[in-house]
């Protein structure tokens, strides 16, 4: 873990560059990496322990925290519009910065906020979760749903910092600790084999620096090349067509408080786009191995009408990624149709 704790990754987008920081400690150090000396509207949500907030309002010349309440809910207009009353009133100008502290939805809602605001003002994103930490946290999206949509409001917006603090995971529940490193398993089937052996023979817990650290090295590498999803970048959905159907229907969201995260979603999204049964029944044993769900029981029907609606789905076609293999993938177009018999509906 050691050598991977205390990484620097640059995210370079032409004339653009910004700073992915893996560091224990790096927190309550940010103010050796960021410009603080401004107003800074620090984004945090009720289920994040508020000391990490805090931690971070205390190294700046003057912060206002705003807490949102906990859960995708939060990705909504009257939260969003919420937070940016709350920025006009604390007198924010086009100088001034946003810090988001939490897991993804913190990130997507306050990256958006940033994006809007005075036409756009600096942005910087400290994930605390390893969900966010691996996936969400880099790359520059940032959106709110629109009633059940998911992310079909947003923008662009790439952070000035990233700063990823692995001793904030010490608070996270097991399950949730978990649930994120469905992402990194993603990122190693599509493109790290060594990845992949971590969690088939490693101590996940033990090389957690170095899956967080592989896995953004492989999305700062896609994002790189196409930042704004025009070709390369759609291999990032690899289980996500699948996983946000189930996620629509049986995830945890709104008053709905028992069933199913975000990457577990995606892990059981994943496993129909695996091409070779010898691998999938190994992705499964990984699964088991990590606690990842191998199956779920859902109505087909209602997960195929929400995939209907994703925002991927145009005229009737869907692009999806397959893995034929470990360590590689390709885009397939279909009609929506075609998702039948991966959802194992008859025809």
């Amino acid at each position: 873990m050691s050598e991977f704790i205390g990484t620097k990754l640059t995210m370079n987008l032409g004339e653009r560059s910004y700073d992915i920081i893996v560091k224990s400690g790096s927190l309550e150090n940010l103010y050796q990496f960021a410009r603080l000396d401004r107003r800074v509207a620090v984004v945090t949500d009720s289920g994040v322990p508020a000391q990490y907030a805090q931690m971070v309002a205390d190294q700046c010349k003057d912060a206002h925290i705003i807490t949102v309440p906990q859960g995708e809910a939060s990705k909504s207009f009257k939260i969003l519009e919420s937070v940016l009353k709350q920025m006009l009133e604390f007198g924010m100008g086009r100088g001034d910065l946003v810090i988001a502290v939490g897991g993804g939805v913190v990130g997507d809602l306050a990256g958006f906020a940033a994006s809007i605001y005075m036409r756009g003002i600096d942005f910087i994103n400290c994930p605390t979760t390893t969900l966010s930490m691996i996936d969400s946290s880099i790359g520059g999206k940032t959106a709110v749903d629109l009633g059940d949509t998911k992310n079909i409001v947003g923008a662009f917006w790439q952070p000035k910092l990233v700063i990823v603090d692995p001793d904030t995971l010490s608070t996270l529940p097991r399950r949730h600790f978990i649930n994120g490193l469905a992402e990194a398993v993603k990122a190693s089937l599509l493109a790290d084999p060594e990845l992949f052996a971590i969690f088939e023979n490693g101590d996940v817990d033990a090389q957690i620096g170095e899956i967080i650290c592989r896995s953004l090295r492989f999305k700062k590498n896609i994002v790189e090349q196409d930042e704004t999803e025009q070709g390369m970048r759609k291999a990032l959905n690899f289980g996500h067509t699948i996983g946000h159907g189930i996620e629509a229907v049986k995830g945890i969201k709104g008053r709905r408080t028992v069933g199913l995260y975000h990457g577990e979603c995606v892990a059981l999204g994943m496993l129909p786009m695996i091409e070779s049964k010898a691998l999938q029944k190994r992705v499964r044993a990984v699964y088991r191995r990590l606690g990842l769900p191998t199956r779920t029981t859902y109505d087909k029907e209602k997960v195929l009408a929400e995939m209907l609606h994703d925002k991927k789905a145009q005229s009737g076609q869907i692009t999806i990624i397959k893995v034929p293999g470990l360590g590689c993938w390709r885009a397939e177009t279909i009609p929506v149709e075609g998702l039948r018999p991966l959802l194992g509906i008859e025809e």
